[in-house]
């Protein structure tokens, strides 16, 4: 597996990262052997950055990663601010002090490798005092690293004016380019550590649907389809899943020859040089080696990638919901 540096925390992770909402549950029952059998194919893939947050499972994914064997060059990193008592507006530093303690408690670890503020309110951010709190537990030794999980650009922006933040998780994929024009130079320069998530687009980029598909009732593609439930950014990368069908059939047709869709997904992204790396989530160890097999594939030629961010700002941007 290749790796590349994560921005300022210099911690080398794998291009493939892994995204472990699915292991709390959250799509539906995960089993144990079913999480171990995750887990244990991503250390044998070479997979050295996991993903998770307090509120996955309740708890559940932290605790399942804490109690398996990780490889040596694992880094674990989880989000806080979602739970706890925090959100929307109920932030403190020992609300963020308690909220870390029982991840890392969880994780079995005396500190944590990175803790990253997950999606809080604009306003939060805005007013900024969140950011000094997470300044003053990292000096505590509570946190080696911290950064933040953002739903806009306006956001990443905002934290990227902050000298401690070392990295900023994004959505970032083909159906929502807007992060390469401004917030990846800008985090280069910086040395922010980009992640990305979402990037097959809630599976949409996968190619597997079409528009019969229907998801259950407990999963965030059925209840938050329109925004229902949370920012509708973050299913479907904010389209109408209607929508995004078409529009996905139309990437098929750009989409470089035996290539699969959803690798073809990924190493656009790991084309944008400023991305450290991709938390792509499974429900199946086996999906696991079709996410790693994108760090392989060529580079996408130039020409293409041109052609793919003309697409986007004509077809695809006009139809997103929430907000970029």
């Amino acid at each position: 597996m290749k790796t590349r540096r994560l921005g300022k925390t210099g911690y080398d992770v794998s291009e493939i990262g892994l995204g472990c909402w699915q292991l709390g549950g959250d799509f539906g029952p995960v089993g144990d052997e079913t999480a171990a059998a995750i887990l244990d194919a991503a250390n044998a893939s070479g997979v050295s950055f996991w993903d998770t947050a307090d509120v996955y499972g309740g708890g559940l994914t932290e605790s399942r990663i804490g109690n398996h064997a990780k490889g040596p060059d694992v880094h674990v990193a989880t989000k806080l601010g979602r739970g706890g008592g925090l959100f929307p507006n109920n932030y403190s530093k020992d609300g963020l002090r308690a909220s870390l303690e029982g991840s890392a408690k969880r994780l079995g670890v005396a500190t944590l490798d990175l803790a990253q503020l997950h999606c809080v309110p604009t306003e939060v951010l805005r007013d900024g005092a969140v950011f000094g709190w997470m300044d003053e537990l990292k000096a505590e030794g509570l946190v080696r690293h911290w950064g933040a999980s953002v739903e806009t650009i306006e956001e990443g922006l905002i934290c990227l004016e902050q000298p401690g933040c070392a990295t900023l998780q994004i959505i970032f994929n083909l159906l929502r380019q807007d992060a390469a024009e401004l917030l990846l130079p800008k985090a280069a320069e910086q040395d922010v550590g980009i992640i990305v998530r979402l990037p097959l687009a809630s599976g949409l980029l996968t190619g597997k649907f079409d528009k019969e598909t229907r998801f259950a009732a407990t999963d965030h593609r059925s209840y938050n389809a329109d925004g229902q439930a949370f920012s509708v950014g973050e299913t479907f990368s904010g389209l109408p899943f209607a929508r995004g069908i078409e529009l996905v059939a139309e990437l098929k047709g750009l989409a470089p020859e035996a290539m699969p869709m959803s690798q073809f997904a990924l190493r656009w992204i790991l084309d944008h040089p400023q991305v450290s790396t991709v938390i792509a989530g499974v429900s199946k160890p086996e999906q696991l080696a079709d996410n790693v097999a994108a760090s392989e594939q060529k580079s996408l030629f130039p020409a293409l990638m041109g052609q793919l961010g003309e697409w986007y700002e004509k077809s695809v941007k006009p139809d997103i919901r929430g907000g970029v």
